[in-house]
């Protein structure tokens, strides 16, 4: 096991790196240069090439490409002090940049949504599970009746549906149209200074759309996996020995089923943590999926690439677990 987690850490610090180069060198070689942006804001969109010349060479666009990812790497593990035209800015290890928009360091601001993104993702997978699994594992139970039938055709047209209609719909529906005063104020507020209840409150309408329009997928997920473990030949011994139905179907049964749902909940749990943009722009949540969404609007370049890599780390860490959690649920898989 140890030495499993090892290796898939080793590989999981290449592929970042790979990542960080990926996206280094797009910017660095990219259609306009990187400096245009910042250059534009800073002008108010009167930058000339003299003026971009100048952030250029403060910036270092201007350096060898290697020699600024270097320096780039160097600051994950060092503080760095970095120029923008006239003005130095200290960045702390591990340092992601300054913000062209707000010239703030772009990991003081990461660390600062985590928490609206993260209280999101909590209540969304938890939603996912609390209601998809026993819903699909009582579908699966009653294969081919008319309860099975309406329940998977009622969930397929939901997941039909795009999400972010369904989460537009869910908010104007009970915010705007019946005037539900517990929806009235969505959004996020610290739990430290608004108390637990605002925060509930205000996240509880997200994780409603979330949790409605995910457990759909897990229900189908759950289901057919249930289908398949109950046909396997171990479960027809178990009946064969006349153990309960409840032991067979939850102890045995559910217990393999559920290796496929882990895995898609973990890439799940992952993206929701990499950020929800749709969520919490519609919900009014200052988490990460929204700062990326302004960021891309804003060209703001440091920003951009901060929460590329960070998805990149969450979902590698979400996958890492996913396979640890294998040996776990299902003794037949074993981590080498």
């Amino acid at each position: 096991m140890f030495a499993y987690v090892v290796k898939r850490l080793i590989s999981g610090v290449l592929v970042v790196t790979l990542v960080s180069m990926a996206i280094f060198l797009l910017f660095w070689f990219g259609p306009s240069s990187p400096a245009q942006p910042i250059c534009d804001r800073e002008t108010q969109n009167r930058c000339t090439a003299a003026k971009l010349d100048i952030y250029e060479k403060t910036l270092g666009y201007k350096n060898p490409v290697y020699e600024e990812y270097g320096k780039y790497v160097k600051g994950i593990f060092v503080d760095r002090t970095l120029t923008i035209a006239s003005n130095d800015y200290e960045c702390s290890a591990p340092c992601m940049g300054v913000s062209f928009r707000t010239k703030q360091p772009v990991k003081e601001e990461l660390v600062s949504r985590i928490p609206a993104t993260f209280s999101i993702a909590i209540g969304g997978a938890f939603l996912y599970l609390l209601f998809g699994v026993p819903i699909g594992v009582a579908a699966a139970r009653r294969r081919g009746s008319v309860a099975d039938k309406a329940l998977v055709s009622s969930f397929l047209f939901i997941s039909s549906v795009p999400y972010y209609l369904f989460a537009l719909l869910t908010w104007l529906y009970l915010t705007i149209t019946f005037e539900v005063p517990f929806f009235s104020d969505t959004g996020y507020f610290p739990i430290t200074q608004d108390g637990p209840f605002k925060w509930f409150s205000g996240l509880f309408l997200a994780w409603v759309a979330l949790g409605i329009f995910g457990c759909t997928q897990y229900t189908r997920f759950t289901r057919g996996a249930m289908v398949e473990a109950l046909s396997e030949d171990y479960i027809r011994t178990a009946k064969a020995k006349g153990l309960p139905t409840r032991t067979i179907v939850y102890k045995h049964g559910l217990r393999a089923a559920l290796v496929p749902v882990v895995t898609i909940f973990g890439i799940d749990f992952g993206t929701l943590l990499a950020g929800t943009i749709f969520t919490e722009r519609i919900f009014e949540i200052q988490g990460i999926g929204w700062w990326s969404l302004e960021a891309v609007q804003g060209r703001d370049l440091p920003v951009v690439q901060a929460t590329a890599l960070f998805s990149a780390v969450v979902l590698i860490i979400s996958n890492l677990l996913v396979d640890v959690v294998y040996s776990v649920l299902d003794p037949r898989v074993r981590l080498s």
